[in-house]
C-alpha cells in the first residue's frame, strides 16, 4: 500500500474545522460565555414550507408500492431539471436538459469534476479563495497559481494575458469577499479562457443574493461562455438545504465538443447513484411560485443582517466590501493580523468570525463575517463589536 503523498502538502486542519476547534476550546474554558457564530456559512432559518410539504408528500409516495421509486436517473429526475432550465430561461439563458446534472451539493461537484482533468493541467484560482478549490487540487497534485484580489481591484481580479492556465476557478458573488463581477468583468475572463482553450469552473452558489439586477447571475449571460464554462450551483444557502444536500451543475454540449458532458455522465454512472427522490421533489418545490416567494423572504432576512453589519462597520470607520449582493462581509482587520483579530473578537465580544489568512495570502489582514444568523443575534453581535472597537 502506498499513500497519496499530496495530502502531506495540505495544512493540518481545514480552515473551518480550525475555526470550530478554537471556538469550542474557548467555550469549554468560558462556560458562561454567550458565543455568537458569524463564521462558518451555515444557515439558521428553516427550510421553506413549500419544500417541506413536498418532502412529506414524496416520503408518503416512497411508502406505497404503487408509487415507490428506487434508483433514479444518474443526471437527476427530469421534473427537477425542467424547473432548473425554466429558472435559467428567466435570465435569457437557454439550456437543454441533457446539460443539467443534479447532485448532492456544489462542494461535491466542484471537487468531483476534477476527475475529468489530467493532473498536469495548471489551475488558476483567485486569492482570497474558497479553500476547497485549492485543497482538492493539492490532493490531486496539480500546480496552482493565483490571481490576486485586493482593495485596489475591489477583490475582483481580472486575467493577466501573460499568464497561462488550463482550469480557472471563479466565484461570483465571491466567497469569502462578497464581491460580484459585472458583465464586463466576466466577459474578460470568458475571452481569456477561450483564447487559451481553458475551462472556467464557475461557482454560482450565491447568485440568488444578488440585488443589483445589472449584475449577471449566470456566466452563461456572457457571450462565449458555453464554449468554456461549467457552472455549479447549490440549494444550500438560498433554500436552507445545508442539512439535506442538493445542487446542480451545468455542462454545455458546446464545451470541448461535448466531451466533458459525456465524460461527466460516464463518471456519475460509475461513482454516483444520484440525490434522493425526496430531496429532488423538495428542490422542485423551491422553484414553484410559492417556493420562490418563501426563499426570497429568507434571503431578505439574511440581507437585513448584512445591511446591519455594513452599517455598523461604516459607523466604526472600518473598510469593508460585500453585504450588498452577498451574505458575506469582508472587512479590514483593525491591527492587521487576522488570527489575532479572531482571538480578540472571540475573547472580547464572544463573536466567531473567519480570519482572512485562511483564504489565502491576499486574505491576511482581512476578516469574513456571515449574515447567516438571526437578526436578534446579529444585532447583539454588532452592539458588542461597536463596544469593543470604539
Amino acid at each position: 500500500m502506498k499513500l497519496n503523498k499530496n495530502y502531506s502538502m495540505l495544512k493540518e486542519n481545514y480552515l473551518f474545522a480550525e475555526v470550530a476547534n478554537r471556538a469550542k476550546k474557548f467555550a469549554e474554558e468560558n462556560p458562561t460565555a454567550e458565543i455568537i457564530k458569524l463564521g462558518i456559512g451555515d444557515v439558521t432559518l428553516p427550510i421553506c414550507k413549500a419544500a417541506v410539504e413536498a418532502g412529506k408528500a414524496a416520503s408518503e409516495e416512497m411508502g406505497k408500492a404503487e408509487t415507490f421509486r428506487g434508483y433514479g436517473p444518474y443526471e437527476g429526475y427530469e421534473f427537477l431539471r425542467e424547473k432548473i432550465a425554466a429558472y435559467y430561461a428567466r435570465r435569457g439563458v437557454k439550456l437543454d436538459l441533457n446539460e443539467i446534472f443534479v447532485s448532492e451539493g456544489a462542494k461535491n461537484d466542484v471537487t468531483g469534476i476534477l476527475d475529468l482533468f489530467a493532473v498536469d493541467n495548471i489551475v488558476l484560482a483567485p486569492d482570497p479563495v474558497y479553500p476547497v478549490y485549492v485543497d482538492s487540487n493539492i490532493m490531486d497534485g496539480r500546480k496552482i497559481i493565483f490571481a490576486n484580489g485586493n482593495e485596489q481591484n475591489g477583490f475582483l481580479p481580472l486575467p493577466d494575458k501573460k499568464v497561462k492556465a488550463d482550469i480557472i476557478y471563479l466565484c461570483s458573488p465571491n466567497n469569502p469577499t462578497g464581491a460580484a463581477y459585472d458583465k464586463a468583468g466576466l466577459k474578460a475572463w470568458v475571452d481569456y479562457a477561450n483564447s487559451l482553450g481553458a475551462v472556467i469552473l464557475f461557482d454560482a452558489a450565491y447568485e440568488f443574493f444578488i440585488s443589483d439586477d445589472r449584475l449577471p447571475h449566470s456566466i452563461y449571460e456572457i457571450d462565449g461562455a458555453k464554449e468554456c464554462a461549467v457552472e455549479i450551483c447549490s440549494f444550500s444557502k438560498t433554500a436552507g438545504f445545508t442539512g439535506v444536500r442538493l445542487g446542480y451543475m451545468i455542462i454545455p454540449r458546446r464545451l470541448a465538443g461535448g466531451a466533458l458532458n459525456s465524460m461527466w455522465l460516464r463518471r456519475q454512472s460509475t461513482k454516483y447513484n444520484g440525490a434522493s427522490y425526496i430531496v429532488q421533489r423538495m428542490g422542485e418545490a423551491v422553484f414553484c411560485e410559492e417556493g420562490m416567494k418563501q426563499i426570497k423572504a429568507g434571503v431578505a432576512a439574511y440581507m437585513k443582517n448584512a445591511a446591519l453589519m455594513s452599517d455598523t462597520l461604516t459607523k466604526l470607520g472600518i473598510w469593508h466590501t460585500g453585504g450588498v449582493n452577498s451574505p458575506y462581509i469582508w472587512l479590514k482587520c483593525p491591527g492587521g493580523d487576522s488570527w489575532a483579530f479572531f482571538d480578540r473578537l472571540l475573547s472580547g465580544a464572544g463573536i466567531v468570525g473567519t480570519p482572512g489568512a485562511g483564504f489565502g495570502k491576499m486574505g491576511e489582514g482581512y476578516f469574513r463575517l456571515t449574515a447567516f444568523n438571526t437578526f436578534e443575534n446579529t444585532s447583539k453581535a454588532m452592539s458588542r463589536l461597536e463596544k469593543l472597537l470604539k
